[in-house]
Formats: structure tokens, sequence, C-alpha cells
């Protein structure tokens, strides 16, 4: 459910390991998976599917064993809403998506019972409709249980994924929420620091001063997660910015790349979601806050900025 660089690679990695893939897409992506099928470019093979099951409508597809949900946090109800044809009475909903929130927003519409929890790990854009670029070795995919339960439907994703095991790396895990939080530490730091000065990790990490607001974002992130009840190592943050300085040096974030094109941000769900969770908990976030202040103007889109 949506189509954009994460749901093609993992979605064409699974129908490549022999999967039943059903593919939803809207506006030129649709049109070009139809027209040339989907193709990826990656350092872990390249792979063109032609053709490819790809719809516009779910209840086209009627109800399915699971669900990568995989749409812009900002179109999460709305995606959310259209689920109601896929779901049978033991369809799992994995939500990829950024951020802390997604799941929460999704049961509200489908029912906890519904979901797993999940966390990818990959660097991929779609370089033109119809084609997913992928930037270096790393994809991973990470799911589980949100009660951390062992269940069949767990093992028999799990057993999918293994097949495909040279498009991408996969963990069933027991705690899937630390997880999450684990990535969205490290999330909002980069995706906040690259977009708020324009420029790649390599710089962020290097001067003084940017590396340390880029250490106190992540240390106000962990703050808040402990705070929670989320079990988040004491040194998380600095296992986060031991994880940005091992990047390569030109590498940005989605949301620095979605300021370039004047589309719509996350902010609001990264450090937007810091300064709002840190007030519920009473927890200090002013890093985070002249993140969001600072960037709020412009998160939706180049439109509403002018």
């Amino acid at each position: 459910m949506g189509s954009g660089a994460l749901g093609s690679y993992f979605g064409g990695r699974l129908v490549k390991a022999g999967a039943d893939v059903s593919f939803i897409a809207r506006g030129g992506q649709l049109a070009a998976m139809r027209e040339s099928g989907l193709k990826i470019e990656s350092p872990r093979g390249d792979l063109h599917l032609q053709p490819v099951r790809v719809v516009s409508d779910p209840a086209s597809v009627g109800p399915v064993d699971l669900v990568l949900f995989t749409v812009k946090l900002w179109s999460t109800l709305e995606a959310g809403r259209q689920l109601g044809p896929l779901i049978g009475r033991n369809t799992a909903v994995l939500s990829l998506q950024n951020g802390v929130d997604a799941n929460g927003m999704l049961a509200s519409l489908i029912g906890r019972e519904h979901l797993m929890g999940g966390v990818c790990y990959i660097a991929a854009t779609v370089n033109r409709p119809g084609i997913v670029q992928q930037t270096g070795q790393m994809a991973r995919l990470v799911f589980g249980e949100l009660d951390g339960m062992r269940t069949h439907r767990a093992e028999d994703f799990l057993e999918v994924c293994k097949q495909a095991k040279a498009g991408f790396d996969v963990e069933l895990s027991s705690d899937i929420e630390r997880a999450i939080w684990e990535k969205f530490v490290f999330l909002v730091g980069m995706s906040a620091m690259t977009t708020l000065t324009r420029r790649p990790i390599g710089l962020v990490r290097s001067d003084p001063v940017t590396r340390a607001m880029l250490h106190d974002v992540l240390r106000e992130v962990v703050a808040v997660g402990r705070a929670k009840g989320v079990q988040l190592a004491p040194d998380e943050a600095e296992k986060q910015l031991a994880v940005a300085d091992a990047l390569p040096a030109g590498m940005t974030s989605s949301m620095y790349r979605d300021l370039r094109r004047g589309n719509l941000l996350e902010v609001g769900w990264l450090s937007g979601a810091v300064v709002r969770l840190g007030l519920e908990v009473g927890v200090e976030t002013p890093a985070n806050r002249a993140v969001y202040a600072a960037l709020k103007l412009q998160a939706d889109g180049w439109s509403h900025a002018a």
C-alpha cells in the first residue's frame, strides 16, 4: 500500500522470491508500472519485473495475508481508510513508515489486532516513475508482533522474506517497539540536521557546533522514549551518533530531499512529535523545538510557503 521507493523495493524483492504481490499505486508510478513494469537498480542485484500486478483501488485486490503499508506519514489516515477491502480475519498490516505515531493512527481505523510493527533500513529513491534506485548495500527489514509474541503469521512472513535473502536481510524481533524507537532516535537526528543546515551528514558531524546540536537532538529523543517506558539504552544517543559517523559523508535524508523538491515534510511526525511527546511526559526538548519551529512554515511544501 504505497508503491514508492520502499514499497516497490521490498515488494519487488518479494515477487522475485515467489510471493503473490499486488502493488497499490497512483499517478505517474501507477502509469509507468502498468506500461513498463518495475525496475530496481541495486548493488544487491538489478531486477526488472514485467508485468507486475499494480492497481489503484484496494477493493480490486480483496483480502490478503499481509499489507506492507509504506505511504508517507501525511497520507496515513487517507490510505488507512482504504484498507478495509484488504483486511481478512488474520490479515496483518505492517507499517514501515517513519516516526512512532503510525501504529496508533492505524489502530483507530483497523484495530490493533491487525497490526505488526516494523522498521526498515535502506537508502532508496524513485529515480523516475517505475524505476527504484538503491544506494549502498544496506537493505534490512525488522518486524514483529506488538506484544512480542511469535505468531504463525509472523513466522510465515519471516519464511517468505528469507527466500528474498539476496535482496534484503530480515529479522523477527521480540521487542519491536524498542527497535522502532531506536530507528526514530537516529532518524530524527539525521532528518533534523541535514534538512535544517541543507548540508550532508559529513559536514554536519565534522563541524563542532552542528555536531553538538545533532547530539542534543538525539539525547532529547532518547530522554522522551525512556520517559515513556521504552527500554532504550542510557547511551543510545551516543550509539546513534556513532552510526552517523559511519555513514558516507555525502548522505542526506529523505526529508532534506523533500525540502529541495518542494514537497511536504514529515517534520511534524519527527522533531515535532518529539516536542509533543516531551510535553506529555514532562521532558524538555529545546533542540527539537528549534528544528520544528525553523521548518514548520515549509512543512506543507513550496506552494504553502509561498
